[in-house]
């Protein structure tokens, strides 16, 4: 396959990137065409010998990052209500939330592509969570028997921003919760102290009201195979807290974008 060939097949995942780092698909379309026509005067730009995926959003971020094409490089535009959240979080750490969460690279790509250490990309990913949970935060609700894992989770919330309602670790104790305050997330296990089980757990409270669901788990052949709610996410055990940091992030950033949508819808 030609060089063109294998940029042409990434380049509408470029635009989908660039609209949502800028907030509009022209301004957007500006830095992907700024950066298309650097690598036709200077193939080598484009280090082939990385994953080519990489390579051009890389190539990308160091145009992004070095010239103004249309003098809104750290300023989203005309962005719809639940989006504007997302504009909110400054340059750097918006960049690290979008490749980590919406364009689903790696922690190790998302560090190449915006030329950073690891460490350095988790401490933007946990910082643009910190800047979201400002505008978005929201009451959790922890579902987990192991109680230094229980606490780990409410203290990684907690510094985001978040506030937790409780910690259940059982079913019963997760459905009495939930009755005082209804969580806006829910963070549950799947395999509980009684031997009751959080995947059923969060069934039972879908019932009453939608929340988006974080599974964190030893067992995720459980929750491939079990009746599974929507929208929901997994996290295998042991678990990185950027990972945990990043998919908090990310699911509460699309619930909003879905409740904005269907309110349009309706009206």
């Amino acid at each position: 396959m030609s060089m063109s060939q294998t940029v042409a097949q990434h380049v509408p995942y470029l635009r989908r990137y660039a609209r949502a780092l800028t907030g509009n698909q022209a301004s957007g379309d500006s830095y992907v065409a700024a950066t298309l026509e650097a690598l036709v005067k200077e193939p080598g730009l484009l280090d082939m010998a990385e994953q080519p995926r990489v390579a051009l959003f890389r190539l990308f971020t160091r145009i992004w990052n070095s010239v103004e094409v249309n003098s809104t490089a750290d300023r989203v535009v005309n962005l719809v209500p639940a989006e504007r959240h997302l504009g909110q979080i400054t340059a750097m750490p918006r960049q690290a939330f979008l490749l980590v969460s919406v364009e689903a690279f790696s922690e190790e790509d998302a560090a190449t592509i915006l030329d950073v250490d690891r460490h350095t990309l988790q401490d933007l990913v946990e910082e643009s969570g910190r800047e979201l949970a400002a505008q978005i935060a929201t009451d959790i609700l922890i579902i987990e028997d192991e109680a230094l894992i229980a606490l780990d989770l409410e203290n990684l919330v907690e510094n985001l921003g978040h506030r937790t309602i409780g910690i259940a670790r059982t079913r019963s104790e997760a459905i009495a919760l939930s009755k005082t305050k209804r969580p806006g997330l829910i963070l549950a296990d799947i395999q509980l102290a009684d031997g009751s089980s959080g995947l059923e757990a969060v069934n039972d409270l879908l019932t009453s009201f939608e929340v988006p669901v974080i599974f964190i788990t030893a067992f995720p052949e459980r929750f491939l195979t079990g009746e599974r709610p929507e929208p929901a996410f997994l996290i295998s055990k042991p678990y990185q807290q950027s990972t945990v940091s990043a998919l908090v992030s990310q699911a509460l950033f699309f619930e909003r974008n879905a409740v904005q949508r269907k309110k349009r819808a309706a009206g």
